[in-house]
């Protein structure tokens, strides 16, 4: 949901920048994980409170619980912030978190299987997913090209020619 990309000032602030929607998206949540690695291994995780934040020119500044000098905000520079699933709204119908859509299977109304999606991005005029196959491709995420998503079956339709 977010990055940790510096300290900000000497007593333990950090300055965020914010990967929702909306940049004040962050603090719906009381609670932030910060850690490097895979979030689905949570011992490589730690949950911090959220004392005190605020928007700051196109970043947030924030002050969590136990951050309490630059040296302690200097090691949390380059930390991903997350939040526990269950305290996420659950997307609306045809609506999708991107880390459910990575890894779903996509193939094309032909039936031929284009590969996975690897990542997700927005470009400002929509999203895009990186799908990796027998090549890499890049699908804009907008209803005439993104079919079928069904994330319990890890499958994705799309209306995609196999030679693009």
């Amino acid at each position: 949901m977010g990055r940790v990309v510096a300290p900000y000032g000497v007593y333990g602030w950090l300055k965020v920048q914010p990967e929702t929607e909306t940049l004040d998206g962050l603090f719906d949540y009381d609670h932030w994980w910060l850690g490097r690695g895979d979030p689905l291994q949570p011992e490589q995780w730690r949950s911090y409170e959220v004392e005190h934040a605020k928007i700051h020119n196109d970043l947030l500044v924030v002050k969590l619980d136990g951050v309490n000098d630059r040296d302690a905000a200097f090691a949390c520079k380059g930390m991903r912030i997350a939040v526990p699933r269950d305290a996420l709204p659950a997307p609306e119908e045809d609506e999708y978190y991107w880390s459910d859509l990575i890894g779903l299977n996509v193939s094309n109304q032909q039936g031929v299987a284009l590969g996975v999606v690897n990542d997700v991005f927005a470009t400002g005029a929509n999203d895009v997913i990186v799908v990796k196959g027998e090549r890499e491709r890049l699908l804009p995420f907008i209803a005439q090209v993104i079919i079928e998503v069904d994330i319990a079956g890890k499958t994705m339709l799309v209306d995609w020619d196999a030679e693009f």
